[in-house]
């Protein structure tokens, strides 16, 4: 491939390298210059672009990335048409990302005209989630690399596949000590619950009994009659040796312990049996929490059907350092409280800004106007208590009386903002000093976002995580960002600080290193109702849309 400066009438076929503006119209990187291209360069005064020629054996990008994409799917893996380049790969099912890292070495170490990335091996993917990305550097690569890497790609198989999850009917044995609390097994019983169902598992059996190895043994072996194909054991007391109780329990059940510890922190005091084919795991004491650790990192796999060997899990020690837990007596560094992880599933509230003159709409409550039989607001609302946030506040102000009424009989609460002629930021202000004081964020949403869907929100409130840097979430469709920002809690009082009628927006870039970008895939995140037009546009739409007097 050719590279560099081109005069135009040498063009025709060349791939532009940067884009290039012409009065209205953009000729972007990447495109191959036709005839009638070059000509209405020529006319606006170029006599050369910045190019790249291909020549024999060069193969252009985009038919190199289908080449190669097609080559690493593997099973419950699909690639998407190469762009500019770009192909990526997308899980077909709910399991585990699996690929040989010394052949995704290989594979990079060809040629720097070839990439590939791919998310962790063993990683959990959801259906439809990317999980690689091959990229083509240059706008061509030669045929024999291409075809290098492509036999790379296809040794002994496709280099990316997805293992799918089982569903595994589970039991849970839990051992009391004297002073063992029931809520503390009730709250093991739900947190391991919620575990396997985020994999399609359930936990059908539990049984509690004492702290001893026999009475260990016989309720492992009851779950076992009862059909359980994967059995935990939650001590009362932590494993702390190959001939503590809970793994001389399984022995005396007539199983096998394979292995004991792991290279993981938090999850070290784990433990891998077996009874027969039944795997029995003993569950360090963070399984207790529904928060992520080294336990985790086995229950996937034991999930997919696939075997754990003990070097699997001795291998886990490269990343096992996981992020900080409250617990935890020496934290490695202090942070500020607000920006501790809570030890808990997140509590975001949801404020809806409906205090607004609707000046744009030309008289009209717009907020009050009825979609399908019901007011915009309570679309909003409705859907915010559908949602996983944690309480709904409504910040009312321009007719107050009339939004509240809207609203009747539904649990949120209400704030009423006097100032709402000021401008948007007192409305804000005025709802963020509501929020109730056990909130650990806020997710603001306007009341003019009938399409707003609770998914969406709910993604949002997945994405929160201030320990990774995640405390601002913003929604975006297509790569514009739009509409509701989920703020952390450090950020309330700059939030009740701002005036005019602007709302937070700014402070986004002032904190730019705590904001994730949420791509939502539907644009309900970008539609706010401001003009009678937009309103027009519900109707057209099939909506039963009726404005208020």
């Amino acid at each position: 491939m050719k590279f560099g400066p081109v005069a135009l009438k040498d063009a025709a076929g060349a791939v532009l390298a940067h884009s290039q503006r012409v009065k209205d119209k953009v000729f972007k990187k990447g495109r191959v210059l036709s005839p009638a291209d070059i000509s209405q360069l020529e006319s606006a005064g170029l006599t050369e672009v910045i190019a790249a020629r291909l020549e024999p054996g060069d193969v252009p990008e985009d038919e190199a990335a289908n080449r190669l994409a097609a080559a690493l799917a593997g099973d419950h893996v699909t690639a998407s048409a190469a762009f500019t380049g770009r192909a990526n790969l997308f899980a077909g099912c709910a399991g585990l990302a699996d690929f040989d890292p010394a052949r995704l070495d290989q594979l990079n170490l060809v040629d720097e005209a070839v990439t590939f990335a791919v998310v962790p091996r063993y990683a959990p993917v959801a259906p439809g989630q990317m999980i690689g990305t091959l990229k083509i550097i240059p706008f061509s690569v030669r045929r024999s690399v291409l075809e290098t890497c492509a036999k790379v790609a296809e040794f002994r198989g496709p280099l990316v596949s997805v293992v799918p999850f089982r569903p595994t009917p589970t039991g849970l044995v839990q051992t009391r000590l004297s002073g063992t609390k029931e809520s503390v097994l009730d709250g093991t019983v739900e947190a391991t619950r919620e575990r396997l169902a985020r994999h399609g598992s359930a936990l059908v059996g539990e049984r509690r009994c004492g702290h001893t190895e026999g009475e260990v043994a016989d309720a492992v072996l009851a779950l076992v009659a009862d059909g359980c194909k994967l059995v935990l054991v939650a001590g009362a007391s932590a494993v702390v040796d190959r001939r503590d109780v809970i793994p001389a329990g399984i022995e005396r059940a007539g199983g096998k312990v394979d292995h004991f510890g792991m290279p993981v922190d938090p999850g070290n005091l784990m433990l891998m049996g077996r009874i027969g084919e039944t795997p029995v795991l003993g569950l360090p004491g963070c399984a207790r929490s529904p928060k992520f650790n080294g336990f985790d990192l086995v229950l996937q796999r034991v999930l997919t059907g696939a075997p754990v060997r003990p070097q699997d899990v001795m291998r886990l020690g490269s990343g096992g350092l996981l992020k900080e837990i409250p617990t935890r007596p020496l934290p490695r560094a202090a942070r500020p409280e607000q920006e501790k992880a809570p030890a808990r599933i997140p509590r975001i509230s949801a404020l809806v800004l409906a205090a607004g003159q609707s000046r744009r709409m030309g008289g009209p409550n717009k907020l009050l106007a009825e979609i399908a039989g019901k007011p915009m607001v309570a679309h909003v609302v409705d859907m915010l208590l559908t949602s996983k946030a944690f309480s709904v506040t409504v910040v009312t102000g321009h007719q107050a009386e009339r939004v509240r009424d809207a609203l009747a009989g539904r649990n949120v609460g209400f704030v009423r903002n006097p100032r709402y002629g000021e401008g948007l930021s007192t409305t804000l202000a005025a709802g963020v000093a509501a929020l109730p004081p056990e909130a650990d964020g806020a997710i603001v949403c306007l009341g003019d976002m009938p399409k707003l869907t609770a998914a969406a929100v709910d993604k949002l409130i997945q994405a929160f995580d201030p320990v990774e840097n995640r405390s601002i979430i913003v929604p975006t469709s297509g790569g514009k960002r739009g509409n509701p920002v989920l703020w952390g809690k450090r950020y309330f009082a700059e939030m009740r600080a701002v005036s005019g009628d602007v709302g937070a927006r700014h402070l986004i870039g002032e904190h730019a290193d705590q904001v994730a970008e949420v791509e939502i895939g539907d644009r309900g995140v970008l539609i706010d109702i401001d003009t009678q037009e937009a309103l027009d546009a519900l109707s057209a739409e099939g909506r039963d849309v009726a404005v208020p007097a």
